[in-house]
């Protein structure tokens, strides 16, 4: 059963960006020499991102003047950018930009996934959008070892204890990996959410 998923690095203080809207205290520390990203997007078949974090991956890896480090990254996976501004594509890279409802952008992007899984890559506001609309099925962060203060939210949107379970545990490197199962399932009590979660696609 394919999953739409949350999956993010985010500071212990729960921010996935300072208060300038930077990560270079993110690529300060030690990720080990494992690959959990890679794990988790070979079970991705579409993802969606917001404009904030579409200018942000443009500018980071310079990629309307190297648009080979988009397809390195993501392949040929469909990515849709919510967006209502003019934003530029990336050169041959199969993005579509959108604006409106998410529930019937997330019917495409099933669709799209061809039962791999959906991945919501941020941020934050968008991913409360789905929230909001019960479309989110699992939680992924990657706690970094820093403390903020201030700064951009992991998610702008309450989930109730009874709505969120625990289902993994994982240390790399430096970061702590948290995985959440959210709503329906973790409703189903915490013996049964991790049951159902080996029956899932792996979270990476």
């Amino acid at each position: 059963m394919a999953k739409t998923q949350y999956y993010t690095a985010t500071s212990i203080d729960g921010y996935i960006a300072d208060e300038t809207n930077s990560l270079d205290w993110l690529f300060e520390v030690d990720e080990g020499t494992e690959n959990p990203f890679g794990e988790f997007f070979a079970g991705v078949g579409a993802f969606a991102m917001g404009a904030t974090t579409y200018e942000w991956v443009l500018e980071n890896d310079n990629l309307l003047e190297e648009p080979q480090n988009w397809h390195d990254m993501y392949g040929d996976v469909p990515c849709w950018v919510f967006t209502h501004r003019d934003l530029p594509p990336v050169p041959d890279a199969n993005v579509f930009m959108i604006s409106g409802d998410v529930r019937r952008v997330h019917e495409a992007m099933l669709v799209a996934a061809q039962g791999k899984n959906v991945w919501l890559a941020g941020g934050g506001d968008l991913v409360a959008q789905f929230a909001e609309h019960g479309l989110l099925d699992e939680i992924i962060l990657g706690i970094a070892p820093a403390v903020l203060g201030a700064g951009t939210p992991m998610l702008r949107h309450r989930i109730h204890v009874d709505e969120l379970i625990l289902t993994g545990v994982r240390e790399v490197g430096q970061f702590a990996y948290l995985t959440y199962a959210v709503g329906d399932v973790a409703r189903m009590g915490r013996h049964l959410a991790a049951e159902t979660a080996t029956l899932l696609p792996a979270a990476f």
